[in-house]
């Protein structure tokens, strides 16, 4: 029952293997490593054609990623959809610094129409006009200071009671720059209407 193997049993099973190691093993076999799991393996195939042949094909194929999200972006800024917005106007606080700029009227959004209109009055070659207009300037540009110093405190001091925990920073900077546009032209646009509660 136990015997052992003749010389002869073990003549063909040596040659066989002899015949095996000649033989040039196939580089996509397993052998000699574990057999990786379905997922990586699907995912290896999935890198592999998806990889781009050559440098051309991966420019190309970045261009379409990168107008793919600007079309995304530029929705996002119409429409006020979070996911997609530039970083400078992703969460909740900066959502709030707009809305508190929003509803409210700010002198500074009228300084480019008043500009174009001291400008050209500025252009007249009358001297009492070149002075109105002069003054107007001053005028203007006193008002926006003193109006964007209180728009600066009031937000400074809701921000500090509403998002005690949140990253505030920069934030004061992005509403006083919000105000500087016209309602209108404001990107992401405005979602609440003057005199709303922020």
């Amino acid at each position: 029952m136990f015997r052992s193997r003749s010389k002869d049993e073990k003549a063909p099973a040596a040659k066989a293997g002899d015949a095996l190691s000649t033989q040039p093993r196939d580089p996509e076999a397993p052998k000699g490593r574990p057999t990786p799991k379905r997922s990586e393996a699907q995912g290896q195939r999935r890198r592999a054609s998806s990889a781009p042949v050559d440098r051309k094909e991966a420019m190309k194929r970045q261009r379409e990623a990168r107008r793919v999200d600007l079309a995304k972006q530029r929705e996002a800024l119409a429409s006020g959809d979070e996911r997609y917005l530039p970083p400078r106007d992703k969460g909740p606080v900066r959502r709030f610094v707009r809305d508190f700029v929003d509803s409210r009227f700010c002198i500074a959004e009228f300084f480019l129409p008043l500009a174009v209109v001291i400008l050209v009055l500025s252009m007249i070659r009358v001297a009492q006009l070149q002075n109105i207009a002069l003054l107007l300037w001053l005028g203007v540009i006193v008002l926006i200071v003193i109006d964007s110093i209180g728009i600066a405190f009031r937000l400074r001091k809701q921000l500090a009671e509403r998002f005690p925990d949140e990253p505030r920073r920069g934030a004061v900077a992005y509403g006083l720059m919000r105000t500087l546009q016209m309602r209108r032209l404001r990107l992401p646009k405005p979602q609440v209407k003057r005199g709303a509660r922020p």
